[in-house]
């Protein structure tokens, strides 16, 4: 663990006393080589599941593949700030940086961390990266207002977190997930314990989000910087299921009784969130709120408690990471030629870009679930758990899953197909800069669908 993790804060430094010429390069090569070094956290020799293990940190097969995920995309944001920030001062630039660096160190922390308190500050320590990264370095005046909304759902939704973790660590005298499923568990159906239910749940269902308390996350992911965008749909929402598939191994058997209402309301999310993103016309808030509609699908599976739907809610978590940041990269693209996301304005872009046009299709197409992508086989894995919880359930997945394929579609030929708009016939050409980035998220997800037990989990 430490392998990775001391080079990661050793970063920090890097990126103060290196050059002013050179920073980027040095930043992306030393943090391409880090999160190539992770990759063996994918792969786990012992039966047990744990390994990497020291006192605080360890690795098993459902945090090794979103531990990998975090190391990932720290290049990959590095990149794609690089255009963004070319006319800051250096000064800037470099605590941009560094706060892209501390998040990852967070995030690394918080997926590895064995003990569930120390799980919990780091759950909470990577709020304060990436609000500075919103309200500093968003586009729009309306960013403080997003950070707001994001500081105070998240808060106010893990506060009782804090207090029933402390309650249970005093009754049980661990919090230790290596621990965790010998501990007692909450059998009798008591308000008291389904008030602590509620209380440990409802932290990780607002940072999902589920819908309902989805309303922080299209604020956030409009107004943040593309690395914020891009780090909060593909690592920071993985946070909440990670802590869901961890809590409940405690919270049996009353999650049965309890869990009804969130899954039918996921359900519903689906279909509602999917509704939103057809009439969208700014094209964040689309991929935003096609974010929660995938959230959705994650929460009904995980709360399902069945090995598909556990398997399936972990492969979505990792494909919607690389899809959903792949698209918020390929929008900053466009943005950044355009100055303007709303879709009406943009469009006709495949007669300017056509290798770009490239990346929007492939984008699109795992954003509805393709075959043969991993995107298919986890919908299809918690759409079957679903059916075999009720079958009336597949009214819902099912409508869901078309409204998906028609809003991807509806994104891509509304930003790439039709005539290019007169005062769009001036744009600056694609880099070999933004190829790249667009290859380094989706070049993975094609190669997940030749092995996919690397990301499945416990099946």
């Amino acid at each position: 663990m430490l392998k990775i993790l001391i080079p990661t804060l050793a970063l920090i430094p890097l990126s103060w006393a290196c050059s002013k010429k050179w920073l980027w390069h040095t930043t992306t090569a030393n943090s391409l080589l880090i999160a190539t070094l992770s990759l063996p956290w994918l792969k786990t020799s012992l039966d047990a599941g744990w390994t990497h293990l020291n006192p605080l940190m360890g690795t098993d097969p459902l945090s090794g593949p979103l531990l990998v995920l975090s190391c990932w995309l720290l290049p990959l944001m590095i990149l794609a700030s690089q255009n963004h920030l070319a006319s800051e001062p250096i000064s800037r630039q470099r605590t941009y940086i560094s706060l892209m660096i501390a998040l990852q160190a967070f995030l690394i922390l918080a997926f590895s961390a064995t003990e569930l308190i120390m799980f919990y500050v780091m759950f909470e320590a990577t709020l304060i990266p990436t609000l500075f990264l919103i309200t500093r370095w968003g586009n729009q005046a309306e960013r403080l207002n997003a950070g707001t909304y994001f500081l105070f759902y998240t808060l106010a939704g893990s506060l009782p977190l804090l207090v029933a973790l402390l309650v249970m660590h005093n009754t049980t005298g661990s919090l230790s997930t290596l621990t965790l499923q010998f501990t007692p568990t909450l059998t009798t159906t008591s308000y008291a314990n389904k008030a602590c239910w509620a209380a440990c749940l409802m932290a990780f269902l607002v940072k999902m989000p589920l819908y309902g308390v989805h309303l922080w996350l299209p604020k956030a992911h409009v107004e943040a910087p593309v690395a914020g965008s891009m780090v909060l749909a593909a690592v920071l929402l993985k946070l909440g299921g990670y802590g869901i598939i961890r809590v409940l191994t405690i919270l049996e058997p009353l999650t049965k009784e309890m869990a009804y209402p969130f899954i039918i309301l996921a359900l519903w999310g689906i279909i509602m969130t999917g509704s939103i993103c057809l009439r969208q016309t700014d094209l964040k808030a689309l991929i935003a709120y096609s974010s929660v509609s995938h959230m959705g699908l994650v929460v009904a599976g995980i709360l399902s408690q069945t090995p598909w739907g556990l398997t399936g809610a972990l492969i979505l978590m990792i494909a919607h990471g690389l899809t959903s940041s792949a698209l918020f990269c390929l929008a900053n693209t466009n943005y950044e030629r355009t100055h303007s996301r709303t879709m009406v304005l943009a469009r006709g872009l495949q007669m300017a870009l056509p290798l770009m046009a490239t990346s929007w299709f492939i984008a699109s197409l795992a954003n509805l679930a393709l075959p043969p992508l991993p995107n298919l086989m986890a919908e299809l894995m918690v759409i079957c758990t679903m059916f075999d919880w009720s079958p009336w359930t597949l009214i819902l997945t099912g409508a869901g899953t078309l409204i998906t394929a028609a809003y991807s579609l509806y994104m891509f030929l509304m930003s790439q197909r039709g005539q290019l708009p007169p005062h769009m016939t001036a744009l600056p050409p694609t880099y070999s800069r933004e190829h790249l980035l667009i290859a380094l998220h989706l070049v993975p997800l094609l190669l997940l669908t030749l092995k996919p037990e690397l990301i499945w989990g416990w099946m």
